[in-house]
């Protein structure tokens, strides 16, 4: 089935063929029907096979098809979404495929002024992607009315609970109206996501795209033995190797991503750190350059693991494994994104091998291990830039000129 055999309007159907949109991936295939008739639906499915798309077309016409008058503060559509980041690249998504509708879309978070914000809304918004905290401040300003929502979308659902918006996802059902349709997506499954999902959503068509490996199938992961005090040094390698890749390296702690960047400034690297530490608008202006490609080495922590979507990262590496298993599927979901291919390489230390059983036996297959003879390693450590921290070199260069003064 392709997008122009839906009964969509035409002016979506001509943005979806102009962004190159012909045939809907899996989630989308079977999710958009059900929500054109107008039923809730569950639906669980790996980052990077185009949810945003799948709740965004439907409800981008059924708001253009029941176009009514603006009351001020009032929203058809409410989209809740985990991070401020999340947030703006789903209005993004929605204005860009709603782009000839007519349908009017806002971001809504926090970290920026609310004056211009609730302007904006008294100016008449149809789709409003919220984070829950300055959506209630908001609310309670009477600055925003959902009392007439027709539809209701949880995006990211299992991060919600993560990041502990349970209750507010309970307190919003509260302003809501009884009539409307709800839209529950998560990446993964849980008896909290289940219990959470029931609790909002009504007879719901339940929706489950999964392989046997959460990792999608376009992605190639893999992981090489890398000593802990060498990773900068086998970054620095692949970089180097590939300098037209865009890559993103996930880092445990904001210390360590700092301590990259810095490492791969002094081998002639040029990359930009992103952490929970740095101001909101700076990270957007990060993000920004990155899509853009004025920056190609992106480094950051798990922040940036989930809902973010640039489409032409090549490369993810996994500089550190992750405590959390299934945040090692969302970090690697930022490559291969929709139809396109992507790799991910995990560099592990020996102090690491019992995070990498947790990854295996949560994903269920042993990832690939890439074997590196012992000179191909060490040729890596005497290729680096980075003389002044390169011990290996030092230790060899001393070797020679042991055996330079034993032969005088």
């Amino acid at each position: 089935m392709k997008f122009s055999d839906y009964k969509i309007s035409d002016e979506i159907k001509q943005q979806l063929d102009a962004l190159g949109f012909r045939r809907p991936t899996d989630i989308q295939f079977k999710a958009i029907g059900h929500i054109l008739d107008g039923e809730d639906v569950m639906a669980i499915a790996q980052t990077g096979t185009g949810k945003t798309a799948a709740f965004a077309i439907p409800t981008i016409h059924l708001i253009q098809s029941k176009k009514t008058k603006y009351t001020k503060g009032t929203v058809r559509c409410l989209v809740m979404v985990p991070t401020r980041e999340l947030a703006k690249q789903i209005a993004g998504v929605y204005r860009e495929i709603g782009k000839y509708t007519g349908v009017k879309v806002f971001g809504l978070f926090g970290g920026v002024e609310q004056d211009q914000q609730i302007a904006t809304l008294n100016n008449g918004v149809d789709v409003v992607v919220a984070t829950p905290g300055r959506m209630f401040d908001l609310i309670s300003q009477g600055e925003l009315d959902l009392s007439k929502v027709d539809y209701l979308i949880l995006d990211e659902a299992d991060l919600m609970l993560d990041l502990g918006f349970a209750k507010d996802i309970s307190d919003v059902m509260r302003f809501l109206p009884q009539r409307r349709q709800t839209l529950f997506f998560s990446a993964t499954i849980s008896k909290k996501i289940k219990s959470l999902a029931y609790n909002v959503v009504r007879n719901a068509i339940r929706i489950q795209i999964s392989a046997h490996n959460p990792v999608a199938k376009n992605i190639t992961h893999s992981v090489m033995n890398v000593e802990m005090d060498d990773k900068r040094f086998f970054l620095e390698n692949m970089i180097k190797e590939y300098p037209e890749k865009k890559v993103i390296v996930f880092a445990r702690t904001k210390v360590r991503v700092s301590r990259i960047v810095e490492a791969m400034k002094r081998v002639g690297i040029e990359s930009e750190a992103m952490h929970g530490g740095i101001e909101q608008r700076d990270r957007f202006e990060i993000l920004d350059r990155f899509r853009a490609s004025e920056n190609k080495v992106l480094i950051t922590t798990d922040v940036a693991a989930r809902g973010i979507d640039i489409s032409s990262v090549e490369y993810v590496v996994n500089y550190d494994l992750p405590e959390d298993p299934e945040n090692y599927v969302h970090r690697c979901g930022r490559t291969g994104r929709g139809k396109n291919k992507g790799q991910a390489i995990s560099f592990c230390s020996e102090d690491e091998k019992p995070l990498l059983e947790e990854i295996e036996k949560y994903t269920g297959e042993d990832i690939e291990q890439f074997d590196i003879p012992l000179s191909e390693y060490r040729e890596i450590l005497n290729e680096t830039e980075d003389g002044s921290h390169n011990w290996q070199r030092l230790l060899d260069k001393d070797n020679e000129e042991s055996d330079t003064q034993e032969e005088w």
